[in-house]
């Protein structure tokens, strides 16, 4: 056991609730808890972004992702981009238009309080689903690097501690915790794995890197896979990606959220565009730690090195080979990337569940300091249930796991889907909408578990993920927009009668 590491490990856990308190200050009313009374810096906000966006599979994976293949994972943050610059100048103005805290708001303010409700409990249901399986699946590489430090937990105690650690600043502090906590956050995990690149490099043969370059594994774009079946073909990889980050960016409270509480919404447009670019810098750091590990374990397979799983190569490296301290840090890191996630998750889920949900259905104006206090009891309901969900699962080898992981993509269609029928097509009802939107998902559904292509190998694949958000788009589209020519082409009546 490594007592310096463990003091690292500790320190860090203790340190960012008290961060997140101290930077989060009281909060007055509902406009602090949920949006920071839109005073947080551009900059802040970006890095927050970065964070939440980037889980501790992230940081595990990516390096593997370049171990076994190349660089063309970096294309998808090309399209990335890309659909940060659309939601920027089509969405952004939108929301800040409204004074919204939900992104939701914008489908009951466009169609009712019918499409809204269905967006949002889409959206809890999506995250619950996602953020609970994601944190689950944190705990297994905590728990493989912990076991080597002579700690042995059971996978329920770690995500129980991460929640707990958590939930205090998130509580408390509202989304201005949640943000300045996730900047600081981002600076440890990338710190760590800049950090490791160095050490790594000490420990390369001289001519590691035209070792690589002569092995395909710098390749960044990939022009001769099935855009059909492979997530990192170019079309399929930035075409896919940039429509999947105008969902995830511009019709997924979690991010919309944090967009939400800039000062204004030139400085939400800098934020948002200014994360494409780091995003894309992150993910090249990661996968060029995966082209030295390539290099370092001599390309061996990770079976043939012992591993049970791929993804333990990077945890490997970090426990076996890190110095005393540094693997403290990194372990510190994937911690950042999973509290990240979490706590923008308890935020965004909150607040949903208050202005989307609970003040509807009350039927009465709450006062401010009735929603503040709901706000923050939502916040405590969502973490016990996060724990309650992923503490469910006990064992690596339940395929749930990867279904959940990436799950968002079966419904982002449909959400970002919703928000263009309102913007485009002009006599789209909330009838019109809100069938769109439930057979989109079922359409997306059908193509994700019953549906193979040919992979061009000879065998038969399914249709790779980038792609589930576009066809959903499409069939939101074309559905509400044949259900529609019912109406007459004036203006639609906004239908939120019902709207406290």
């Amino acid at each position: 056991m490594r007592s310096l590491d463990l003091a690292v490990i500790g320190l860090y856990l203790v340190a960012m609730p008290v961060l997140g308190l101290l930077l989060g200050g009281r909060q007055k009313s509902s406009q602090d808890y949920f949006v920071g009374s839109r005073q947080l810096p551009w900059w802040a906000v970006c890095f927050s972004v970065v964070a939440t966006e980037t889980s501790t599979l992230t940081v595990i994976s990516v390096p593997t992702v370049a171990y076994l293949g190349s660089f063309t994972y970096l294309q998808l943050a090309i399209g990335y981009l890309i659909g940060r610059v659309v939601v920027a100048f089509v969405l952004l103005p939108k929301y800040f238009a409204g004074n919204l805290v939900s992104a939701y708001e914008f489908l009951g303010q466009r169609f009712g309080a019918g499409l809204q409700g269905t967006a949002s409990v889409t959206f809890l249901i999506t995250r619950l689903l996602a953020d609970g399986l994601r944190l689950f699946a944190t705990a297994i590489p905590v728990k493989v690097m912990l076991a080597a430090f002579g700690i042995d937990l059971a996978y329920w105690q770690i995500v129980l501690v991460l929640a707990v650690l958590t939930v205090i600043y998130t509580y408390l502090g509202g989304i201005k915790a949640v943000v300045w906590v996730d900047a600081i956050q981002m600076v440890v995990y990338v710190g760590g794995a800049i950090v490791a690149a160095v050490v790594l490099a000490g420990q390369l043969p001289s001519d590691w890197f035209g070792t690589a370059l002569e092995a395909g594994k710098f390749q960044l774009l990939d022009f001769t896979s099935s855009i059909v079946t492979d997530q990192y073909a170019f079309l399929t990889a930035v075409l896919g990606g940039a429509v999947f980050a105008m969902a995830s960016h511009g019709a997924d409270q979690l991010m919309v959220q944090r967009l939400l509480a800039c000062r204004n919404v030139r400085d939400s447009q800098k934020a948002l565009i200014a994360s494409g670019f780091v995003v894309a810098l992150q993910f090249a750091l990661f996968l060029l730690i995966g082209t030295m590990l390539w290099s370092f374990f001599r390309g061996a397979a990770p079976a043939e090195l012992g591993m049970a799983s791929k993804d333990e190569l990077f945890p490997t490296f970090i426990v076996n080979d890190l110095p005393p301290g540094l693997s403290g840090l990194l372990i510190a890191g994937i911690l950042a990337a999973a509290m990240s996630t979490l706590a923008s998750s308890l935020n965004s889920l909150s607040t949903s569940t208050v202005s989307d949900l609970y003040q509807r259905l009350a039927k009465r104006k709450l006062d401010d300091a009735a929603v503040l206090r709901m706000g923050k009891l939502w916040t405590l309901v969502w973490a016990v249930v996060f724990v309650v969900f992923a503490s469910m699962f006990s064992s690596t080898d339940n395929p749930v796991v990867e279904v959940g992981l990436s799950i968002a993509s079966y419904t982002y269609g449909a959400l970002l889907g919703a928000f263009l029928l309102g913007l485009l097509v002009k006599r789209a009802r909330q009838a019109d909408a809100t069938i769109a939107f439930c057979a989109t998902i079922a359409v997306v559904l059908v193509f994700v578990f019953g549906v193979q292509f040919p992979d061009g190998e000879g065998g038969e694949s399914s249709l790779a993920f980038p792609w589930y958000t576009p066809l959903g788009v499409l069939v939101t589209l074309v559905v509400g927009g044949l259900l529609s020519l019912r109406h007459p082409a004036a203006e639609p009546e906004v239908e939120h009668a019902d709207k406290p």
